[in-house]
């Protein structure tokens, strides 16, 4: 790939890639902005217990999980084996995570606040090996690789290295490792499947329509299931949130109260009520008469939450 800056006189500047120095300028950058890469709230860098050293704890507020980051700059290092060592070390010392939580933030978080089953290990390096990317090739890895790469005309990108149609289970070789074993019966990574297993086929049906509706409306927005919902979300922001039931797909608008023009009135206010998903918007689709109304709802969503971002 070549990268250019367009100058004046409609000329091209060809833009370089200028390499990292030590592995604390990534750290530096990453937890100066968090929320912007990653949307999570920073808690504690060099975090130490037990003879592990945790480059930067993190939070997710919006599932309520803890998230360790760590940053390699060389290749030598299996992201498998730390990665479950990191949760490992975690699961067995929660009460730890929370006092160091609380201490930071000056927060008063209990250990059942937190949802210990959707935590995750996030790897930041320039590089990662081709071993490194097929070794996280499982549908339900708690672990993230992701490429930072700087260059000469101030750019930072991050860039999240997928799976490639990972089918395969983690659990399927977790018996080689103890470690992996007893970190998989607690923490599970969510997918789209998980949410549409119970539901009926005329719902399963519905929610393909729905999903196939708003992934239509950008190319910016992506699927990211969670533990009690699907979440569509554009530049970290869920823009709406979808649960099927076996009769009908619940769905929830992430705005807040008085930021929606609903002159159908098929939303219901749940500001002051309790429910899983982003957003005081509430609404249940049980057949697509409406679905495009509901879409244009979405649509709004979307455009205030670009506009803020």
């Amino acid at each position: 790939m070549y990268l250019f800056k367009l100058e004046r006189g409609n000329k091209l500047k060809e833009v370089r890639e200028v390499k990292f120095k030590l592995e604390k300028e990534i750290q530096r950058l990453t937890e100066n902005n968090l929320p912007e890469i990653f949307g999570l709230k920073f808690v504690k860098s060099e975090f130490t217990l037990h003879n592990f050293r945790i480059d930067t704890l993190a939070f997710d507020e919006e599932i309520k999980s803890f998230v360790i980051l760590e940053y390699k700059k060389d290749k030598s290092f299996s992201v498998v084996d730390q990665g479950y060592a990191y949760l490992s070390l975690m699961l067995n010392n929660k009460a730890d995570f929370i006092l160091e939580y609380n201490e930071s933030l000056q927060k008063n978080l209990k250990r059942n606040d937190v949802d210990w089953s959707q935590s995750k290990v996030i790897f930041v390096s320039p590089t990662f090996t081709d071993y490194q990317k097929e070794s996280i090739n499982f549908k339900d890895l708690p672990i993230e690789l992701w490429e930072i790469k700087s260059f000469t005309n101030q750019t930072i990108t991050f860039i999240p290295q997928k799976a490639s149609g990972a089918t395969e289970s983690i659990k399927t070789i977790s018996k080689t490792s103890k470690t992996i074993e007893k970190v998989s019966e607690e923490i599970k990574v969510y997918t789209e499947a998980d949410h549409i297993t119970e539901a009926s086929e005329e719902v399963v049906e519905l929610y393909q329509k729905f999903k196939t509706a708003v992934l239509f409306i950008s190319d910016n927005i992506s699927l990211k299931p969670k533990k009690m919902y699907i979440g569509f979300v554009a530049n970290k922001k869920n823009i709406c949130d979808c649960h099927l039931f076996k009769g009908y797909v619940k769905v929830w608008i992430n705005l807040r109260k008085g930021e929606l023009k609903d002159p159908k009135n098929i939303t219901r206010d749940v500001s002051q009520t309790g429910h899983w998903g982003n957003g005081d918007y509430q609404l249940q689709i049980s057949n697509d008469d409406n679905l495009e109304y509901i879409i244009s709802l979405i649509k709004e969503s979307y455009s205030k939450i670009i506009a803020v971002v």
